[in-house]
């Protein structure tokens, strides 16, 4: 950090396992690419091409190879398995990522209905190829999931080979583990966190009190995704309370003025 101050949260550092960022990156350009980095590098752990963008952007292979280059892991939408899915092109798939030396993979069925002992089978064949990230929920916002199949799809994955289960919101954070409204199924989170390892899921919050939630749930170290480019430090600030809204979590306040 660039100066000190007493009284922070015990934040882990790079290369972790969890407290990791992920973020969504919709489209930048090369050079909003090397921009990004130039001040987020620290604090970014993996970047995920959203949905199906890696199919529309242009120089694709280039700006992998920058974050890359930068030692980001960087992804496919899960989307985008998807629809190599739903087409019988799941080889094709796993070809693509070799191409592009892609080391980390989502598997997931928000918009197409997989069987479940079938999806465990593609997350089991996965991790031959990399790091394999399993979403669970459905991106239909009147599909509502009960908290025991939450836990019992995020068991089942996790021991399929899944390096972490991501808790789906989409990228606009208002269906899955999220209300229409944004707000938070409290009730459902904590139920699957008495089941489920909180280092082993990362919770998609793209919106900034979905993040307080979870960092006043859970600390600092909070696994946190789809998180936009533009809010990165932003968030950063707030994992350490050094923004209003959890400016007070780790002060000791009878040894402050």
């Amino acid at each position: 950090m660039n100066f000190s101050l007493s009284q922070m949260p015990d934040r882990n550092r790079k290369p972790r396992t969890d407290g990791i960022t992920m973020v969504m990156d919709k489209g930048l350009s090369i050079n909003e690419v090397h921009n990004f980095l130039s001040v987020a590098l620290p604090h970014v752990d993996i970047v995920k091409l959203g949905f199906g963008t890696s199919f529309v952007t242009p120089n694709l292979r280039e700006k992998i190879e920058v974050y890359q280059s930068y030692d980001i892991p960087v992804y496919f939408g899960g989307t985008l398995f998807e629809a190599f899915l739903v087409r019988n092109q799941f080889e094709d798939y796993i070809r693509v990522c070799e191409d592009y030396n892609i080391n980390y993979m989502e598997v997931s069925d928000g918009s197409v209905t997989i069987p479940h002992a079938e999806k465990c089978g593609y997350i089991e064949k996965l991790t031959q190829y990399g790091t394999v990230l399993s979403e669970v929920g459905s991106k239909d916002a009147a599909h509502i999931i009960p908290p025991y199949k939450w836990i019992e799809l995020m068991r089942a994955e996790l021991e399929a080979g899944a390096t972490y289960v991501i808790a789906e919101a989409r990228e606009s954070g208002n269906v899955g583990i999220y209300r229409g409204s944004g707000e938070v199924r409290e009730g459902l989170v904590q139920e699957i966190l008495t089941q489920i390892p909180g280092e082993k899921i990362l919770w998609e919050a793209p919106q900034k009190a979905q993040q307080l939630y979870f960092l006043e749930l859970l600390g600092c170290n909070a696994n946190l995704g789809n998180i936009a480019p533009s809010e990165v430090i932003a968030m950063e600030a707030m994992r350490v309370g050094l923004r209003g809204d959890t400016f007070e979590l780790y002060l000791n306040k009878e040894t402050l003025r």
